[in-house]
């Protein structure tokens, strides 16, 4: 039987890992400060990936469960128990269209570290000034997933997708003005690319596409396993 945590608010789901190689993260958002506490108490092994955590949540926390989160303001991620450097050179790329962009890539990022990989990051290379994302075609081909963040018009997506042969993952952000709707514009550019095989997230998602990018990566290693 999967493992429990006492009450009825908090039910994590401990054994994910087993069933599909990815630990559950935990969403801050709209937690109260006991239902996170107890979470952070129960936590398998010592470790756990919080995503969307306030500072002002965080605040709320005893000194002791302050002490044992490692807190990226930026991404407003937090990591229970060790931060270990990825070993190995980088599978993944997080790039990022402009500097705005960079929390919701930096929510990629964490996530990827949290689960052993490393991943090269180059960041404001929009297509405002094109030459910036040229720069680093040879690198990006090279990789397996590219993972392109980005607002407004999303358009960097669909560049980065015709140019290299890794799997791409767009993530739309809600960064811009008026019509880009928090977002919406960049979602539905992104899924309206002509350029073939690109993935999309939901805006803001930068936690699921390196979710996306796990297990793509997962599933390539095994199938070299199997061989």
């Amino acid at each position: 039987m999967p493992a429990e945590l006492p009450g009825p608010e908090v039910r994590p789901d401990l054994d994910r890992r087993a069933r599909i190689g990815l630990d559950e993260a935990i969403l801050c958002a709209h937690k109260t400060t006991a239902q996170l506490a107890t979470i952070v108490d129960g936590a398998r092994d010592g470790r756990l990936l919080l995503t969307r955590l306030d500072p002002a949540l965080l605040a709320t926390l005893s000194a002791a469960h302050r002490a044992s989160i490692d807190f990226d303001p930026l991404s407003g991620t937090g990591v229970v128990g060790p931060v270990n450097a990825p070993v190995g050179p980088a599978a993944v790329a997080v790039v990022t269209a402009g500097t705005s962009d960079v929390g919701v890539a930096r929510e990629a990022v964490r996530t990827l570290a949290y689960h052993g990989e490393a991943a090269r990051e180059i960041h404001d290379v929009g297509v405002a000034g094109l030459w910036r994302v040229l720069e680093h075609v040879e690198a990006l081909r090279n990789l397996a997933v590219t993972i392109v963040v980005a607002g407004m018009d999303a358009a960097l997506p669909s560049v980065v997708g015709g140019l290299v042969p890794g799997l791409v993952i767009a993530v739309p952000t809600s960064t811009g003005y008026g019509i880009a709707r928090g977002g919406e514009t960049a979602l539905h550019a992104a899924l309206a690319s002509c350029a073939p095989g690109l993935v999309v997230t939901n805006i803001d998602n930068g936690y699921g596409a390196a979710c996306a990018a796990l297990r793509a990566l997962g599933a390539t290693r095994r199938t070299i396993n199997l061989r």
